[in-house]
């Protein structure tokens, strides 16, 4: 029964992917927006939606225990910049070869990537800082949370402000596909305008966020079997799940060879989900260094320091990305063994 769930949310989540990214790419295009603006903030946020609920409804609810809501709020909000950076990466990159093989590069817009990844560090590092700060310094915690706020509203800013150029310079938004409710009620006259291009978005999010809810409730029975504690639940069940949207959205573009879109979508997703919810965790939670927590966080920065100076290199390759699976595979080792 559990793996049935599991297997019909996959497919939800799937449709979900394929429905918001044909739709995303339509809305980039009617707006006139690089691929950069489209990925690192529309897509990132938009898919985020699932796994940024769990650490939320996590701290705030009143179910379970107060160590346990706090072990799954801690575990969810550092499970997934860790998910994003690591194991993603490398998914990405086995479908790249498979679909264009070993000595194919990647060719995203390389400004926006980098961006993206310089600001993720930063805000990361911060959190990483705060995970020392005794609880009881709460103004310390607190002015370290007001940073990373302001540190996305920052970053936002700056892509936003770089978009005009980039479609400028050839980096617009292009639909590469009809919209698919248009052509699916065609015969009906269905128009392919603006109102159409957000109701298939408002779709497309619906079934990822639905599929998404599932396939954590399919985890979790499934972690009841496996005895599992909290937080490593957290850490590494909750946000396979939860960061199935990246995942997919990702590999569909990256397979279509939309490398910017691709990238955007993960690293603009880091940098969304390395401010506003660690500034929540510092606020709400002990945020304390724990063994895996501290490993988890390492091994972020890690992953997301070498992809930033591969791209820096000038020459990214699918193969390159295996060192982010084996960072990824380290974590587990730290962890389970």
């Amino acid at each position: 029964m559990t793996i049935g769930i599991l297997l019909i949310a996959l497919l939800v989540i799937l449709i979900g992917a394929e429905t918001f990214t044909n739709a995303l790419e339509h809305l980039g295009e009617r707006l006139k927006i690089s691929e950069g603006v489209t990925g690192s903030i529309f897509a990132a946020v938009g898919t985020a939606l699932p796994e940024t609920m769990v650490p939320i409804v996590a701290i705030l609810s009143t179910a379970g225990t107060q160590q346990v809501r706090e072990e799954v709020g801690v575990g969810a909000i550092l499970g997934a910049p860790l998910m994003l950076s690591t194991l993603t990466m490398f998914l990405m990159a086995i479908f790249a070869i498979h679909k264009r093989g070993w000595a194919d590069n990647f060719h995203p817009e390389r400004s926006g990537l980098k961006r993206d990844l310089s600001w993720f560090l930063l805000a990361y590092g911060l959190s990483t800082v705060a995970i020392f700060i005794p609880h009881t310094s709460m103004w310390v915690r607190a002015l370290i949370a007001i940073s990373l706020v302001l540190v996305y509203f920052i970053y936002l800013m700056l892509t936003i402000r770089a978009s005009a150029r980039l479609v400028a310079d050839g980096h617009g938004t292009s639909a590469g596909e009809p919209l698919f409710l248009a052509r699916l009620f065609r015969r009906v006259g269905v128009p392919e305008n603006m109102f159409t291009v957000v109701l298939q978005l408002g779709i497309g999010l619906t079934l990822i966020v639905f599929g998404a809810h599932g396939f954590v409730q399919g985890v979790e029975q499934l972690s009841v079997w496996l005895g599992l504690s909290a937080l490593v639940l957290a850490l590494l069940i909750v946000p396979i799940a939860t960061e199935l949207p990246e995942k997919l959205n990702s590999i569909i573009w990256i397979r279509k060879r939309k490398d910017t879109l691709a990238f955007g979508n993960i690293t603009g997703a880091m940098v969304f989900q390395g401010t506003l919810l660690p500034a929540l965790g510092i606020l709400l939670t002990p945020w304390a260094p724990r063994q895996e927590v501290l490993a988890g966080v390492i091994l972020t920065l890690v992953a997301s320091s070498y992809l930033l100076f591969m791209m820096r290199r000038g020459t990214l390759r699918p193969v390159h990305l295996f060192f982010n699976g084996f960072c990824y595979l380290t974590y587990l080792i730290t962890v389970l063994v």
